[in-house]
């Protein structure tokens, strides 16, 4: 998580801007399209239904990036939620004081032409596309002030690194178990087409049964797809697992540090898949 950068002089005091949605280019407004456009080819069958509906809930079908108030009225009107644009990453206080509030930050900026398959640092497609769409889910709308909530209160404890693998393993990259079989819910998943189809049909990464304590203990990979991906059974495990949970014996006992390799398989483990690791020991992303 982030907190080591200064305000920019045009964002307000909680760091959030006008979207400036008037001054999108063409261009910006292509981008947001090709990369829709991509992704809707592979969802189906591998996102969640909760994602697919709230794709068109929020009509994120009628093309180009998506005016954050139009958007934002919509979403209020099903679980509260309002999305609120920022310059780029915010500090944790800020972040969480969003969540808590029910208002989700949104980087107004859009990536490159020559970006489109990766961008370090999380653009409106990602934020939006990838992240807004489960808000309107009621379950997984409350898990996400409790996150807010409880990422407040950690701000007493040096352990907001742990805190960070608990978004990271199920707001970014969660999986959860359905009917119909593993569906994608991690906005970091949802947003990339080659990720949508490694983490569910890819015998490189393990998937792992969802426990809390478990995969705050376990590192993870921010410059490529995971090594292991935690699987849910509803949201309502996801929420009740946190708003039950006394962190703070968690914190203490953690420290702010993992003693879990992404990759690690426990014998406590619940293993859906034990993975190869194929993709990761030969070299990833940045294999020759």
């Amino acid at each position: 998580m982030n907190n080591h950068f200064a305000k920019p002089a045009h964002a307000r005091e909680d760091w959030t801007i006008d979207q400036g949605w008037a001054a999108y280019t063409d261009q910006e407004h292509q981008t947001w399209n090709t990369l829709y456009e991509r992704l809707v080819k592979v969802l189906p069958n591998r996102a969640a239904p909760e994602f697919l509906n709230g794709l068109e809930a929020l009509d994120l079908h009628r093309g180009g990036i998506p005016d954050f108030e139009r958007m934002s009225d919509e979403l209020e009107s099903l679980t509260g939620w309002r999305v609120v644009a920022v310059p780029g990453l915010v500090p944790d206080d800020v972040f969480f004081e969003h969540l808590a509030n029910r208002r989700f930050p949104a980087g107004n900026f859009i990536r490159k032409p020559d970006q489109l398959n990766y961008i370090q640092e999380p653009d409106v497609f990602h934020d939006v596309f990838g992240h807004v769409p489960m808000l309107t889910d009621p379950v997984f709308a409350d898990y996400m002030v409790a996150y807010g909530e409880g990422g407040l209160r950690s701000l007493r404890h040096a352990s907001l690194k742990n805190l960070a693998a608990l978004y990271w393993y199920t707001v970014e990259f969660g999986l959860i178990q359905t009917e119909q079989g593993l569906r994608i819910y991690g906005a970091g998943i949802v947003s990339s087409p080659a990720e949508s189809a490694f983490s569910l049909e890819d015998p490189s990464p393990n998937r792992i049964a969802f426990n809390l304590e478990r995969l705050m203990r376990t590192d993870y990979r921010i410059d490529d797809f995971q090594q292991t991906y935690f699987v849910i059974d509803s949201y309502d495990q996801l929420f009740r697992s946190t708003v039950d949970t006394d962190f703070a014996p968690l914190y203490a006992d953690m420290q702010g540090t993992f003693d879990l390799k992404p990759e690690d398989v426990l014998p406590t483990d619940k293993v859906i898949t034990k993975g190869t690791q194929a993709y990761a020991n030969n070299g990833g992303r940045f294999a020759a």
